[in-house]
């Protein structure tokens, strides 16, 4: 069984996090690959950023999604879950989802803690548009960037996903999910504080699509999941096709995936475990 794992960003650093995660949660005989697109977002923290980030992830999609047995979204919160089920008939696994799923199964309320406040109100809308948001008492920023995560201690990222928390649980919320793909890894740690399940998307997602591919199931053609119609014309599309990344306006300077990260330029990384 082979996994593909898309980060719904470019930074390579947020990747392996992901990687890591997945491939402690895989099944003996699941392969995974993590990636990510080569352009993009360096981190998707809005709604703007989201779009941005669900069209690079559909482009990556375009070329890589055929390979697959199981696709993994890992944006939490982020745009693009339905055109890729469009798009694949493989399962499409959305790290939201899957984490607010899970959650449900094990408590009778949960609540989010992410990132940024500007992330808050993509969540919500996410988890409404999946019949899940009545479970959730809420969703609460840390205001600990995305690219933040994994740069200080991870006992400190922790103590300070902790007080959001205590927070939510304070209003009813008996599981904790982790909002963003970026936080993988860290719920063992954020569990030790609070004594109660947190629940990483990442570990949940790759469970969800282990099953899924074991028991033969794929995405249904029968509704608003049919394909797109192949004879319609997408101009430019998909962008990895042609030829430049970015269209630059006059004057511009036209970076290709994460320019923090030179190494990271013109390609994608892939993880395997």
């Amino acid at each position: 069984m082979k996994i593909l794992v898309v980060n719904c960003n470019t930074w390579v650093q947020t990747s392996a996090a992901i990687g890591a995660s997945a491939c402690a949660t895989a099944s003996e005989g699941t392969d995974v690959v993590v990636t990510e697109p080569t352009w993009g977002v360096s981190s998707a923290e809005g709604y703007f950023e989201s779009f941005i980030s669900a069209a690079a992830v559909l482009d990556v999609l375009v070329e890589r999604g055929a390979e697959a047995d199981a696709v993994i979204m890992a944006g939490f919160g982020e745009h693009g879950r339905e055109g890729a089920r469009q798009l694949l008939d493989a399962p499409v696994v959305d790290i939201t989802e899957a984490a607010a799923m899970s959650a449900c199964l094990i408590g009778h309320r949960f609540g989010v803690v992410t990132t940024m406040a500007s992330t808050v109100a993509g969540i919500q809308d996410s988890l409404l548009t999946a019949g899940l948001s009545a479970r959730c008492v809420g969703v609460r920023a840390s205001n600990i960037p995305v690219l933040d995560l994994h740069e200080q201690d991870i006992s400190v990222t922790a103590e300070t996903l902790a007080v959001e928390s205590r927070a939510l649980i304070d209003i009813g919320a008996d599981v904790i999910v982790l909002g963003c793909a970026g936080m993988a890894g860290l719920d063992t740690a954020l569990e030790e504080i609070l004594g109660l399940p947190v629940v990483d998307g990442i570990g949940a997602a790759v469970g969800l699509a282990e099953m899924l591919v074991r028991t033969g199931k794929r995405t249904s053609k029968a509704g608003p999941y049919a394909p797109p119609d192949p004879r319609k014309l997408r101009p430019g599309w998909p962008i990895s096709r042609a030829g430049s990344p970015v269209a630059a306006l006059p004057g511009t300077k036209v970076l290709s995936g994460n320019a923090a990260d030179p190494a990271a330029l013109d390609r994608a990384e892939e993880l395997p475990c």
